[in-house]
């Protein structure tokens, strides 16, 4: 069994490889890591030209993983995604051509472009690991993640994503734009081509499978769990709040805090790698009520309030032996 020693050098590697193309922005690429091991799925919601793109290219070849771009459009349909089964009149049997969510790392770029009945060809895919096409169930190659990129300012043409999609998705993160030295930075590394072109392999998809194993050792304290678990339930009870988090956001954040712990060296669970990881994990779970979104309220601002209220758990917190 992989070690948490080997996750945090492992996890180390992989990010200081990403590093070379996606600059200033550690923080993000943290969370993208933090994503992958939890076998989870990531949406990045940003302007255009921060690096959405770049930077799921450069995960899939640093670990030499297959990589697939979806554009989406508004004529698009599922079986675009899917793939499809099409007649073969030599051999006189119904042959499948995969579609482009066969691959280990996907990125379904501009997804709230495609209609509802197109974004829904991702759920199966990405639950369940698997697609179904004509009856047939076809597995998903691991590991599997999809990374999906919005605009959240253009919304002509554009379909909001409905609360099952955003469900599936374990964070929910945003690049920014980069500092002044770290822009100046990126215009040196593209005088003459792109730095994306040198990422090379520096893990295997095996790899990345035995750390995803490693980080379920990971202990969570009874104190932490339930510091988790009255997080997500008081977005329920929030007056501003329509729809809080389902417990699919209490496992997420579980998960993704086992992660966090082990890629910084430990192997339990902080009330603080709650705290960093909440606003990624829960924002995008929440709705809000009408009052809310009339103040101009972010779910941002409610997870904050919540943090500064509930009370953290303390005493040890380390595995008993």
């Amino acid at each position: 069994m992989t070690d948490i020693r080997t996750v945090q050098t492992f996890v180390e590697r992989l990010t200081a490889n990403i590093e070379t193309v996606i600059v200033g922005k550690r923080n993000a690429v943290e969370l993208a890591v933090i994503t992958l091991l939890c076998q989870g799925h990531l949406l990045i919601e940003d302007v255009p030209g921060v690096g959405k793109t770049v930077l799921a290219r450069s995960l899939a070849r640093s670990l030499g993983c297959s990589f697939s771009r979806i554009q989406f459009t508004p004529d698009m349909l599922p079986s675009d995604v899917t793939g499809v089964s099409i007649f073969d009149q030599a051999s006189r049997h119904f042959e499948f051509r995969p579609g482009p969510i066969m691959a280990q790392i996907v990125l379904a770029d501009e997804i709230n472009r495609a209609t509802p009945k197109t974004q829904a060809a991702l759920l199966e895919a990405m639950e369940e690991r698997q697609v179904t096409v004509d009856g047939t169930t076809h597995p998903l190659e691991r590991p599997f993640m999809v990374m999906a990129t919005q605009n959240p300012i253009e919304y002509e043409g554009t379909f909001p994503l409905p609360e099952a999609q955003l469900d599936r998705f374990l964070m929910r993160v945003r690049l920014g734009y980069p500092g002044l030295d770290a822009e100046m930075d990126i215009l040196d590394r593209q005088r003459y081509r792109h730095p994306v072109e040198d990422v090379g392999q520096v893990a295997s998809a095996a790899d990345i499978i035995e750390a995803q194993e490693a980080i379920k050792e990971v202990y969570v304290a009874p104190p932490v769990k339930r510091y988790i678990v009255e997080l997500t339930r008081l977005t329920r009870q929030h007056n501003e709040v329509y729809l809080g988090a389902s417990p699919r956001g209490s496992l997420a954040l579980y998960r993704s805090g086992q992660a966090r712990a082990a890629i910084h060296g430990r192997d339990f669970v902080l009330p603080d790698d709650v705290k960093a990881l909440a606003q990624a994990v829960l924002s995008h779970r929440l709705i809000l009520g009408p009052a809310a979104r009339l103040r101009d309220l972010s779910t941002d601002q409610i997870l904050q309030e919540i943090l500064a209220t509930l009370p953290a758990p303390g005493g040890e917190l380390r595995r008993q032996v």
